[in-house]
């Protein structure tokens, strides 16, 4: 988890598997020329589930207000190929990340996959930050 000076952290708060570099890769799925049309976030945080492959980022600006956020979870399935040896799958899995606009919309980023095929990537506009 990576707080501002000052913030405590809670149980419910995580490190993210990238550590620091969290605050880096906000930037990842937001096209260049998008850039300089959003607020930058200065914290951080994310948010894991332990019950399922779930986690969420949350990111403040100068103002402690959300202005980007990202959201990943799979939904796994058991199968088998001939009903002797089983293993876990990806049934379904998405991946979001969205920005805010200095205008005050979102910009958002999905990406579908189901049953392990090639992911379908798709941007749109939103009043609200994505939940």
């Amino acid at each position: 988890m990576i707080t501002t000076p000052g913030q405590q952290p809670d149980n419910r708060r995580r490190r993210a598997a990238h550590g620091e570099s969290a605050a880096l890769y906000w930037q990842t799925d937001l096209p260049p020329d998008w850039r300089d049309t959003v607020v930058a976030p200065l914290a951080v945080t994310t948010y894991r589930d332990h019950e399922m492959a779930a986690e969420r980022i949350v990111g403040v600006d100068e103002d402690d207000r959300p202005c980007y956020c990202a959201a990943r979870f799979i939904v796994a399935e058991t199968r088998s190929d001939d009903d002797e040896e089983y293993y876990q799958v990806a049934a379904y899995a998405e991946a979001l990340s969205a920005w805010l606009l200095r205008d005050g919309r979102w910009l958002v980023h999905r990406l579908i996959t189901c049953d392990g095929e090639r992911g379908r990537a798709f941007y749109t506009f939103a009043e609200r930050m994505p939940r």
